[in-house]
């Protein structure tokens, strides 16, 4: 139990999420939470076809049914738990959403599914969703960005993702502090529970890190505190697990939204560094005569199998995702296409790739993740070491650049017209409100979209 004698972690929070005025949200924070909310949409757009977001959908179809929230550019309403069920598994199916290096996960993927599901046809300015967006990362990041390393047995981020979403969605119903850090307590306490890192062999299935599930839990977390139900309100108070005094600190003057990542490329974080390294130095059409790649510790902990059986598993490959970017450049990855997983060459080239750990990156995780890349081509080799890669807090993206994202995941699945309204109504979002932006979501907009599906 913590030393802290005033009030439980969970009050502490809570009030922080009900009780911060939306008026005090520094600019930069508000606008840090419209550009992840574009990133999240990007995201679902080029995830909305793949085998995890289409079953997804077909199972909310008979569990959540309902017409009071939309699964995005699919036609289709349901309840709000539905909603941000399919909407999550749409945003987090390519591993291209937003993550944190201290958090070592995704928020967004559950917070802004919640929060735009809750707030979908009721009378929200678009000050008050972004603020709950903001409020709901913060809540999410501090707890999982606290957890002691040695208490960490997975990276599975819908274990603390629920946190953020409920967080976002008592904001906006209007929990009160006690509500609210009942919410915290439920949501914590009700997580998906994910199997530890390497408990099983099969990574590349579609459960991935559960934040759909996540987002349900975190939704219903609010509803059912605002409706009386508690939960283990010191379940945060646990000074063996987490860091309890840096949980809580600067709360309102330092925003971890601010801290967050973007992603180019859909596979793990860990493997972007990598990818970097290559694109910079591949000669297009060239053989790969040789290529080794030195990590950080923890990236031994994915599967890396050279020959993934789906489109999952080989989001978790460091020796498929290289020998796919050193082969067909990174754009191969923007996102990867089932028709990769059966290239003979890139098969053997990944059979074939030496991964192993740089002694001197042993203690760099998670702050960075780091690789060395060396690539021969014929004309000798050459090495290159990228710390930072791109997307980091270091090496950011620009907001062009997460539009040009949007485009291309989308290409072939939603016309650019829809794509434009998108990009359109988040960046009014503050100014228009929200009813643009869930018109654009809300139609049926699909194309003909290509074989996202697994590989059997």
């Amino acid at each position: 139990m913590s030393s802290r004698l005033t009030e439980y972690i969970t009050t502490t929070l809570g009030r922080f999420a009900a009780e911060f005025p939306s008026n005090r949200l520094p600019s930069e924070v508000r606008g840090r939470a419209s550009l992840m909310m574009l990133d999240a949409l990007a995201s679902a757009a080029g995830g909305v076809e793949t085998a995890l977001a289409v079953s997804a959908r077909e199972a909310a179809a008979s569990l959540f049914a309902g017409k009071a929230a939309s699964a995005w550019y699919s036609g289709n309403s349901l309840s709000r738990v539905g909603a941000a069920y399919c909407n999550a598994a749409a945003t987090s199916a390519l591993d291209i959403d937003d993550g944190h290096r201290g958090a070592a996960g995704h928020a967004g993927g559950a917070v802004i599914p919640a929060a735009l599901a809750v707030a979908e046809g009721q009378d929200f300015t678009g000050e008050e969703i972004l603020g709950a967006v903001a409020l709901g990362y913060d809540v999410a990041l501090r707890i999982a960005a606290s957890r002691k390393p040695e208490r960490i047995d997975h990276y599975n981020s819908g274990t603390w993702a629920a946190y953020g979403a409920a967080a976002s969605a008592g904001r906006l119903i209007g929990l009160d502090t006690a509500k609210m850090a009942q919410a915290l307590a439920i949501a914590g306490a009700e997580a998906p529970v994910s199997l530890p890192t390497g408990a099983s062999k099969r990574m590349g299935s579609t459960v991935k890190e559960g934040l759909a599930w996540a987002a349900v839990t975190g939704v219903a977390a609010a509803e059912r505190a605002r409706a009386g139900c508690t939960g283990p309100d010191d379940l945060l108070d646990r000074d063996e697990v987490y860091d309890t005094a840096a949980m809580v600190a600067d709360l309102g003057q330092e925003w971890e939204i601010m801290q967050t990542y973007l992603k180019p490329y859909a596979c793990c974080r860990y493997i972007h560094s990598a990818i970097d390294a290559i694109e910079e130095m591949r000669r297009p059409g060239a053989d790969v005569r040789a290529l080794t790649v030195e990590i950080f510790p923890a990236g031994l902990n994915l599967q890396n199998q050279p020959a993934p059986h789906s489109l999952e598993a080989a989001q978790y490959s460091y020796p498929f995702c290289c020998a796919l970017a050193a082969l067909q450049g990174s754009d191969a990855l923007r996102p990867m296409r089932p028709s990769s997983l059966f290239d003979r060459r890139v098969l053997e080239l990944a059979g074939r790739i030496d991964l192993r750990v740089a002694t001197d990156f042993a203690d760099a995780f998670p702050a960075r993740t780091p690789a060395r890349v060396t690539l021969d081509q014929g004309a000798g080799p050459r090495t290159l070491t990228i710390h930072h890669p791109r997307g980091d807090v270091a090496n950011p993206m620009s907001r062009q650049e997460i539009e040009d994202k949007f485009r291309v995941l989308a290409e072939g699945i939603l016309p650019a017209a829809v794509i434009a309204n998108v990009i359109a109504a988040v960046d009014g979002l503050a100014r228009d409100g929200a009813t643009p932006l869930y018109a654009a979501l809300s139609r049926r907009t699909s194309l003909n979209p290509p074989d996202l599906a697994m590989a059997n």
